[in-house]
């Protein structure tokens, strides 16, 4: 092999860039490390998930027929969601067809008489109701944290920081259907403003009607809030408390450009994780608000998924949260990792 390449100058030399770029380039290293461990990850989590759901006693076939089909019945389904093979092959059948976006059959769809019923189109809907509602939480939880969280820091001790800590403890312990009840009171029953239910009819968007994610993007939003407030607050308090920033306001730096430059700017890399994690809920821990406000989102359709013992339809939500779960973690350490410049020629 030493030989071949010693024969062409060009394959050397393209060895060389290569090894140079790896070498020179920490962040890349980086992403590479981080890639191959989200995807490892979510390899054991494919796994778990799977052993997971079959594990569950009684066949999925005789439970979505119910106890009175007949077997040749309940042996058509088995056939036709490849129940009747083993075990190990149907994992690796169903992991094969994860990876070219193939989910899989529903079991309840099929029961129902449909000859084609794949969970890829059955989740796609949902999966977008939830996404428009997540990010229209994230458009306004980033701002008004940061806002609210420097505000807090330059006015701690006054009445200004108790009255933003004070609703943000409130609000971060009231449960998402207490806080999602109380306004349904206030802005239905009270003031007639907004509708109590967020009902998307089939084949549109919720934003044909942005009136019905006004409630719960205000419930998802009062409760992710107040952790993230806390944190950037935390955050810029600490940083203007260092020698640096005392200097900067000595030397007679406008008060904007000191809380920019040094205060925020500084304070934003331990805030990433924690935007991160609220982040992570909105994906993952809507199930409540979706029921609340009759929301067609992912996880209404979770939970209709466990109650019918639709497995493959569960270990398909299951799947994609959690793949959501990891990109959000990994886009967070590269954040952390662009925005301290310490890190970027040393990343771990």
């Amino acid at each position: 092999m030493a030989s071949v390449i010693k024969s062409y100058p060009e394959s050397e030399s393209a060895l060389s860039a290569l090894t140079n770029s790896w070498t020179r380039h920490p962040i890349l290293r980086f992403c590479v490390r981080r890639f191959t461990a989200g995807l490892l990850t979510l390899l054991i989590a494919s796994v778990l998930v799977f052993l997971t759901t079959n594990a569950l006693p009684g066949n999925v076939a005789e439970v979505v027929l119910g106890k009175h089909a007949s077997p040749q019945l309940v042996a058509s389904l088995d056939h036709k969601l490849g129940l009747n093979r083993p075990l190990a092959v149907q994992y690796l059948s169903w992991l094969d067809g994860i990876v070219h976006g193939n989910f899989g059959q529903s079991a309840v769809e099929l029961a129902n008489g449909y000859a084609h019923a794949p969970i890829s189109a059955i989740i796609g809907a949902p999966l977008v109701n939830s996404a428009i509602l997540a990010l229209g939480t994230i458009v306004l939880l980033v701002p008004l944290s940061l806002l609210l969280g420097t505000f807090a820091a330059v006015r701690a001790a006054r009445i200004g920081d108790f009255v933003i800590s004070y609703v943000s403890l409130i609000l971060g312990s009231l449960p998402e259907f207490v806080l999602g009840t109380f306004l349904i009171v206030v802005f239905f029953s009270e003031l007639r403003l907004l509708p109590p239910i967020s009902l998307v009819p089939p084949g549109t968007s919720p934003l044909d009607n942005p009136k019905a994610l006004i409630l719960p993007i205000l419930t998802l939003l009062g409760v992710s809030l107040a952790f993230c407030v806390r944190q950037v607050r935390a955050g810029v308090v600490q940083v203007l408390r260092q020698d640096h920033v005392k200097m900067a306001r000595l030397n007679g730096l406008p008060e904007p450009r000191v809380l920019w430059r040094y205060a925020l700017r500084n304070a934003i890399a331990p805030s990433i994780q924690t935007f991160a994690q609220a982040i992570q809920y909105l994906f993952g821990g809507i199930i409540v608000v979706e029921a609340l406000f009759a929301y067609p989102g992912i996880g209404a359709l979770l939970v209709q998924a466990v109650s019918l013992r639709d497995v493959t339809e569960v270990q398909a939500i299951t799947m994609i949260l959690g793949a959501v779960y990891i990109v959000i973690n990994i886009l967070a350490d590269l954040l952390v990792v662009l925005v301290v410049p310490k890190l970027r020629t040393g990343v771990a």
